[in-house]
């Protein structure tokens, strides 16, 4: 009977998420701006894989000293200060890599999102003031990723109805967290390698695994040692949080700020979906309709990793 009323809404869960599925996949634009002459400088967009050119959605706002004329900036004496944004950020484009070549050699590497749409300029290179500008971007970047990472939410989903909200949880998150820290770390400086196709598709069918876990009456390995089954397919989601990381760029003057404060946003974000689970499992516990939801949920969230499993496994091979 509970099945039969759930049922509706499980496929327009499923038709939702299956629709939305590649949409964690961040959309960037690149700006790059290069210093010829004191206060001078050349700047372009970089190609984009849409069809049509990224300046039309996006245009860049100088800061107040600057003249612009078509790929071209007079800021004089003053040098490049000031403000500097992009409007139309967070529309086609999640956000925009700003790479700035100053004429000393030095690069620069700003990124500007919709909710830190502003880049603070002071003439030169030499400012320890971008430092913070990239730990809060980067920051904001990995809680998105996170939050509209339908996949690694889902496997999250399939851990907590796997452990239930127990103590034993709070290793389960630890041993997650600790496992795609590794990768992700790994993989964004270079030191572990793998083709994006068969990580994608090793995501899908870990959640495919735990939601399955889930529906077992009996004490399997995954039941007694859940937090060995998190690292384990932790390692695995790291490596597609490092897929993320390598889309957007690495600023190579803050490198270790860059990656340290990623990561911190995803966890930002993961303990948010936890605790934002936990409360509304407080709030509704009492109802029956929702212990025998479990079930269907479970079944739902199998069916849609399965479905991005044969997805995923058709573009290893095409």
């Amino acid at each position: 009977m509970i099945f039969r009323l759930l049922r509706p809404l499980l496929l327009a869960l499923l038709g939702l998420f299956a629709a939305a599925a590649p949409a964690h996949e961040m959309s960037m634009g690149e700006f790059e701006l290069r210093e010829t002459s004191r206060g001078e400088f050349i700047w372009n967009w970089a190609a984009s894989s849409d069809k049509r050119p990224t300046g039309e959605d996006l245009r860049p706002v100088w800061p107040d000293n600057c003249v612009p004329e078509p790929n071209l900036l007079h800021c004089g004496p003053e040098g490049l200060q000031g403000t500097f944004s992009i409007d139309g950020v967070g529309k086609s484009y999640s956000a925009v890599l700003v790479k700035v070549h100053w004429l000393d050699g030095q690069l620069r590497v700003y990124t500007v999102t919709a909710s830190q749409p502003r880049v603070n300029f002071y003439g030169s290179a030499d400012d320890a003031r971008d430092k913070a500008q990239i730990a809060r971007a980067y920051t904001v970047l990995g809680i998105e990723h996170i939050l509209t990472g339908y996949d690694h939410l889902l496997f999250v989903f399939g851990l907590l109805f796997l452990v239930g909200f127990r103590r034993q949880l709070i290793w389960t998150i630890t041993a997650f967290t600790a496992a795609h820290s590794i990768t992700l770390a790994s993989a964004a400086l270079g030191l572990l390698t793998l083709r994006p196709p068969p990580v994608e598709a090793s995501i899908a069918l870990s959640i495919v695994l735990v939601a399955a876990e889930g529906l077992h009456q009996r004490q399997t390995l995954a039941r007694r040692w859940p937090a060995l089954l998190a690292f384990i397919f932790g390692l695995v989601h790291g490596l597609g949080f490092a897929g993320a990381l390598k889309e957007i760029g690495l600023p190579q003057a803050n490198l270790t700020t860059a990656l340290v404060t990623f990561n911190l946003g995803v966890e930002i974000g993961q303990l948010f979906t936890v605790a934002t689970a936990g409360l509304l499992w407080l709030l509704l516990r009492r109802w029956p309709v929702v212990a025998r939801g479990r079930t269907p949920a479970l079944y739902a969230i199998g069916a849609l990793a399965a479905y991005w499993s044969c997805e995923r496994i058709v573009v290893i091979f095409s």
